[in-house]
């Protein structure tokens, strides 16, 4: 698969000033050479050549074209890659790309360009995903992590850990294989504990770090729960600042999931108005409530709304009870008709008065943005990854504290550093990068 020369549309198929069609491969200049009116065998790579694209078999000129040209290590690739910049109309671009295939390119898979490169060596897995990330970034800080870690960020991050662990580990096949190695320091327990036990701590600090950045990356899951006609669905369309979900007074108006999201200063929200809980023999109504729970469940911040112009009842103390090891903000909507001055954030969101709520979320996220000045992991398979390279760093200090040999530690060691190695993709397995690289975009 990697011997055969593959093209594709890599920007947008629509009606734009240009689009771009990429051609990767050993043959990639000779294929676009069969379909363009210049020798783009005398041109030098880097360069960009103006020309037109004509149809071998009738002569016809198909569109004034500019063709980029990057020749082996120096492509994204690190093949040799042509891009066609044509005009951006859907029948030209199509035709250009038929031209391609008919000149012995096959149609790429999505993201094989970017496996190619990683398995050229050109980046490595982190930096792929990253590119995927940047492309789906859905606001300024997810693009700036983006960036860092197609930078190289999360390798800079982990090469010092790797390095560590690769030296604790040869330290003892050398121990054990030249014991009459003088000039070798002989590793003992009372030696590798410390180094075992410094790693972890720092260990731990990178994850923390990583529940950050994924915060800022992702968003966060954030349920509005409350009793019917407290006033969730006000509240989510203040938040939204559009009419999302319908408002009325009149008790279990809400009876699905209504979403939307919402970029505050330091955290997006993607938010879920549920319907009201309580007791209903309404059967659409129960199916509403049952997912509502289920929202509860899944939630990474709850937003828990009281009537504040009226006093708590059993089932909000119940609210209470169940999301008291959540995390939570308690807010009493109503402000203006309040009848007391409970402890929480007041809000009045008939009227969009919802800036203390606002103010308050954004204090609580505030802290994350750290991950945005400090290198980090970017997504739940490399934050696995490295949970499990902390776990063998756990079982190798419990090995040792337990009197066990360090040629039995050494098995944890490795399966540590094999777990990090995992995470830029220098130990992987091809079904895995298969199922990565698919979910990148076409012709990137």
């Amino acid at each position: 698969m990697l011997y055969e020369n593959i093209v594709a549309i890599s920007t947008a198929l629509s009606e734009s000033a240009i689009s771009i069609v990429r051609v990767s491969g050993q043959d990639a200049v000779s294929i676009v050479n069969h379909i363009c009116n210049i020798d783009l065998t005398k041109k030098k790579g880097n360069t960009i050549n103006f020309a037109n694209i004509v149809d071998p078999m009738n002569n016809e000129i198909i569109d004034e074209v500019l063709i980029s040209i990057f020749l082996n290590k120096k492509s994204f690739t690190g093949e040799d890659v042509v891009e066609i910049n044509c005009h951006g109309g859907i029948v030209v671009t199509k035709k250009v790309l038929t031209l391609c295939l008919d000149h012995g390119a096959r149609l790429a898979n999505a993201g094989e360009f970017m496996q190619r490169a990683f398995l050229n060596g050109k980046i490595d897995l982190t930096q792929a995903e990253a590119m995927n990330d940047m492309i789906h970034a859905q606001d300024e800080q997810a693009a700036k992590l983006a960036i860092k870690a197609v930078k190289g960020s999360v390798a800079n991050l982990l090469n010092p850990f790797i390095q560590e662990l690769l030296d604790m580990v040869a330290h003892i096949e050398v121990n054990i294989d030249y014991p009459e190695y003088d000039d070798v320091e002989q590793l003992t327990t009372e030696v590798l504990l410390p180094k075992v036990n410094d790693w972890l701590i720092k260990m731990n600090d990178i994850l923390k770090k990583a529940k950050s950045g994924k915060i800022v990356r992702e968003g966060i899951k954030t349920t509005i729960i409350g009793k019917p006609n407290v006033g969730k669905s006000s509240l989510l369309n203040a938040l939204l600042e559009e009419d999302k979900a319908i408002v009325t007074s009149i008790a279990g108006t809400t009876r699905d999931i209504v979403e939307g999201s919402v970029r505050l200063d330091y955290v997006t929200l993607h938010l879920i108005d549920t319907a009201g809980i309580r007791e209903s023999n309404d059967l659409v109504e129960q199916i509403g409530i049952e997912k509502s729970k289920q929202a509860l469940q899944d939630a990474e911040l709850i937003i828990l709304l009281f009537d504040g112009s009226s006093d708590l009842e059993e089932k909000d103390h119940e609210l209470l009870e169940l999301t008291k090891d959540k995390t939570r903000i308690i807010v009493y909507n109503k402000q203006d008709e309040a009848i007391h001055n409970n402890e929480g954030v007041w809000i009045s969101a008939k009227h969009n008065k919802i800036e203390p709520l606002v103010h308050t979320i954004n204090q609580l996220y505030e802290q994350h943005q750290i991950a945005l000045s400090e290198n980090t992991l970017g997504n739940e398979r490399q934050i696995s990854l490295m949970n499990k390279a902390k776990q063998s760093m756990m079982q190798a200090k419990s090995s040792m504290e337990a009197g066990m040999e360090l040629d039995l530690v050494a098995i944890d060691l490795q399966a540590a550093y094999t777990y990090l190695k995992e995470i830029l993709g220098q130990v992987s397995r091809d079904d895995l990068l298969d199922t990565l690289f698919s979910n990148f975009c076409l012709g990137k």
